[in-house]
C-alpha cells in the first residue's frame, strides 16, 4: 500500500505506549477534578484505538488515532468551538498524537431507531447536522490548514487520478481487488469524471466539513438533541456528499426503494438549510452530483484508514477497491437499472 505520511506508527499493544497514554488520561481528568475508578475498556481497529474508561462521575472515551486519521482530535476540537451543540465538547485533545478524551454521548441514534424506527428522528436529525455545516464553511482554510484531508470538487478528479496509480491499495486482479476492467473503465472515465467535478463547483455551494459516514450509529440522540461523532473519517469537501453514505445507509436499514417518497423528504429536509440562498432546482442537482463523486472520496478516507502496519487491515483491505467500483453504481436516490 502507498504511505500516505512518513510520521512513525504508534505501537498501541507496547507497555510503553499504553502507560503513556494512560498518564495523559489521568492527567487530564486529574484537571477536569475526575479520577478512574476501574479498568479500561479497549476496542481496537487499524484506524483507531479506542478505551471506555470508568470514572467517578461516569464513562469517557478515549481515543488514538492513526496517522491517516489523526486529524480527527483537532477538528473535534475546532468543531467543538465553532457548533458547540452539534458535537460532544472534548475533555482534552492532542492533536500532534491524534487523542481525544470525550465524555460519554449517551445513546445512538441506532439505539433510538432500534425501538422506535420512524424516519422522523432522521428528519429532526440532518437539519442540526446541517446546521453544522454551514457554520464551519467560513473556515475550511484553517481546517485545511490544521490537517483536514482537502476532498473539494476543484481537487476531486486528480484525487482519484492518483489514486488509480496506487495499484497496491486497488488490488486490480485479486480477489478483494478491481476486476482489470473495472480498473481500465475507471481510467476511461477520468476526463468525464473531471467534467463533473467542475460542474458542481460551478454551481457555487460553498464547501464545508464533510463527515462522510454519517449514519445513525454516528450519531449521539439525548435530551439535548442530537450530536454528530467519530469524525475521522471527514474531509473539507462539498457539505452534500454526505448524502452518499446517509440515505444509502437508511435504505439499507428500512428497505425502502430508491424513489420513495420518505427518502426525497429526508434529501429535502436536510438542504432545506441552503433554501435561502439557492433555488431548490440548483440544491438538488448539486445534491445528485456529489452522490454520484462521493464514491471517491470515501475510497480515499479508507486507503487513509488502512495506512498502518498493523495486519489487520488486510481484513478491510477490500473497503478501497470497493468504493471506487460504486462509482458506477446508482446513487441512493436513484433505482437500480
Amino acid at each position: 500500500m502507498t504511505t500516505i505520511t512518513d510520521e512513525p506508527v504508534p505501537d498501541w499493544s507496547s507497555e510503553q505506549w499504553q502507560t503513556q497514554a494512560r498518564d495523559w488520561v489521568d492527567g487530564q481528568l486529574a484537571k477536569a477534578g475526575r479520577r478512574v475508578t476501574g479498568a479500561v475498556e479497549p476496542r481496537v481497529r487499524p484506524w483507531s484505538l479506542v478505551w471506555r474508561v470508568p470514572t467517578d462521575d461516569g464513562p469517557v472515551w478515549f481515543k488514538a488515532n492513526n496517522r491517516g486519521t489523526v486529524h480527527e482530535a483537532v477538528l473535534i476540537a475546532t468543531l467543538a468551538k465553532l457548533t458547540p451543540d452539534h458535537v460532544l465538547t472534548p475533555i482534552a485533545v492532542d492533536p500532534a498524537q491524534g487523542w481525544s478524551l470525550l465524555p460519554d454521548g449517551g445513546e445512538s441514534l441506532r439505539d433510538v431507531l432500534g425501538r422506535d424506527p420512524d424516519l422522523a428522528h432522521w428528519e429532526r436529525a440532518l437539519p442540526g447536522y446541517a446546521a453544522l455545516q454551514l457554520a464551519t464553511a467560513p473556515r475550511v482554510e484553517e481546517l485545511v490548514t490544521l490537517g483536514v484531508p482537502d476532498h473539494r470538487p476543484e481537487v476531486l478528479a486528480g484525487l482519484l487520478a492518483d489514486l488509480l496509480d496506487d495499484r497496491e491499495s486497488l488490488r486490480i486482479g485479486a480477489e478483494d481487488g478491481l476486476a482489470p476492467e473495472t480498473y481500465e473503465r475507471l481510467r476511461a472515465e477520468l476526463p468525464a469524471y473531471a467534467e463533473r467535478c467542475r460542474r458542481l463547483a460551478d454551481l457555487g455551494i460553498p464547501a464545508t466539513v464533510q463527515h462522510d459516514d454519517l449514519h445513525d450509529g454516528n450519531v449521539f440522540a439525548g435530551p439535548a438533541g442530537y450530536r454528530y461523532f467519530d469524525w475521522g473519517d471527514a474531509s473539507v469537501a462539498h457539505p452534500f456528499g454526505t448524502l452518499l453514505v446517509t440515505l444509502r445507509s437508511i435504505r439499507h436499514a428500512t428497505k425502502l426503494a430508491a424513489d420513495d417518497a420518505r427518502l426525497v423528504r429526508l434529501r429535502d429536509g436536510y438542504l432545506e438549510a441552503w433554501t435561502d440562498r439557492y433555488d431548490r432546482r440548483t440544491l438538488v442537482e448539486a445534491a445528485d452530483l456529489a452522490m454520484n463523486l462521493g464514491a471517491v472520496s470515501r475510497a480515499l478516507s479508507w486507503r487513509r484508514a488502512l495506512d498502518t502496519a498493523d495486519p489487520s487491515r488486510a481484513e478491510y483491505a477490500e473497503a478501497v477497491p470497493g468504493w471506487l467500483a460504486e462509482l458506477f453504481a446508482a446513487t441512493p436516490l436513484q433505482p437500480e437499472t
